[in-house]
């Protein structure tokens, strides 16, 4: 089998519309780099939100961007791996980013609690919720492959966890000690590789689409067992459009995280002036940070595409969890910071609804209208939490 030859591929995926998207993000970003002094002077407030509106604007049109290539890998690879390149990218940079903000001057020991937390609740409730409403209003047999929402559910329980009970249980003043710390990144690590060696592995098929099957099993969709090595052929015969789509989409991604962290500090004077609380900024940075997912998975859900819908929502945040606790600790031992990771009881609550909401969404006959409207009652429920 030969490849597509690459100035043909370079013609078909480097439209006039890709390189505008690519030249109007880094483009902001340069133009905020040049204005931080003035931004840095407490600007008025009318040129604040004028250049927090441009952010937004700029952000947005690049998340489609985002959101175009990973639809075009997608559907040249398939699940999981599609679904992955997408989530992978946009993780993998934002926890670089949490990563430099410990790195950078001041205290920041409650940073990736704060920012995981946010994104943990973004994810489990506010993302799926819509998604689920979206999709269940104009599907009415929405079924999940349970076996693999089972996978994410038995992680995320133990990973969160991790993340936010334990360190107050056995830690000292919401930290783990240097001597808990060892063991816990190594075990997290390896666990997080465990499972996405099983994902793209021996349980692939467990995070495909399902079509209903004879006495009310499910079983993986047709094209899913005739496609088992789909990820290799393509890779053979489409490489080079698989490799410059999977560049295109980090290098619109990269803008889009850069744009939104430079943007925290303006947003935090906006609220401040506003009089809004403190936490409210990092929700909503954790919202713009994953727009381009958020994007993905509503038109997967209104394509009916479920087990998608699972695979990009409860992957990202398996891999939230699993690589920013052990980035995070690992600073906190090489800088000797101190790295507060448990939550407030309230937050563990919700977090602990949410799980348990997963799981009777996911794994029940089918997924419907209600079970979003649940799922976004409790974001509503914490975005009170973050106003109390």
């Amino acid at each position: 089998m030969t490849s597509v030859p690459t100035v043909s591929v370079l013609r078909t995926v480097l439209t006039p519309t890709v390189v505008l998207r690519l030249a109007l993000g880094w483009g902001a970003f340069l133009a905020l780099f040049l204005a931080a002094p003035f931004l840095s002077g407490r600007p008025p407030a009318p040129a604040l939100w004028a250049v927090l509106a441009g952010i937004v604007t700029v952000i947005v049109v690049c998340a489609f961007g985002v959101v175009t290539q990973a639809e075009h890998l997608a559907r040249r690879l398939g699940d999981p791996y599609g679904t992955l390149v997408l989530t992978l990218s946009i993780v993998l940079i934002e926890v670089v980013l949490i990563s430099a903000v410990m790195l950078g001057p001041g205290e920041h020991a409650t940073v990736a609690r704060d920012s995981v937390m946010a994104v943990s609740m973004i994810i489990l409730d506010l993302v799926i919720g819509v998604a689920l409403l979206a999709g269940g209003l104009r599907h009415d047999d929405l079924r999940p492959n349970r076996a693999g929402v089972s996978a994410y559910s038995a992680f995320l329980t133990v990973l969160l966890a991790v993340a936010f009970a334990f360190p107050g249980l056995i830690g000292t003043e919401g930290t783990y000690t240097t001597g808990q710390r060892i063991p816990i990144v190594i075990l997290t690590v390896f666990l997080y590789g465990f499972f996405l060696h099983r994902q793209t592995g021996a349980q692939r098929a467990d995070f495909q689409e399902v079509v209903p099957g004879r006495g009310g099993a499910d079983a993986p969709a047709p094209e899913a067992e005739q496609q088992r090595n789909r990820p290799f052929d393509v890779l053979i015969r489409h490489r080079s459009e698989v490799v410059a789509r999977t560049v295109l989409l980090v290098a619109t991604v990269v803008p889009i995280v850069l744009l939104s962290h430079d943007m925290a500090a303006l947003l935090d004077d906006g609220l401040g002036r506003a009089g809004t609380p403190v936490a409210l900024s990092g929700v909503l940075i954790a919202t713009i940070v994953f727009l381009p997912e958020t994007i993905t998975t509503i038109r997967a859900a209104l394509n009916g595409e479920i087990q998608r819908v699972s695979n990009l929502c409860h992957g990202a945040l398996v891999s939230t969890v699993g690589l920013t606790v052990p980035a995070v600790l690992t600073i906190g031992l090489i800088t000797g910071q101190g790295v507060t990771l448990a939550e407030s009881p309230a937050h563990l609550v919700l977090l602990g609804l949410s799980l348990l909401l997963t799981l009777i969404t996911f794994t029940g006959p089918r997924v419907t209208a209600l079970h979003g409207a649940a799922h976004l009652m409790l974001f509503v429920l914490y975005g009170l939490s973050v106003f109390s």
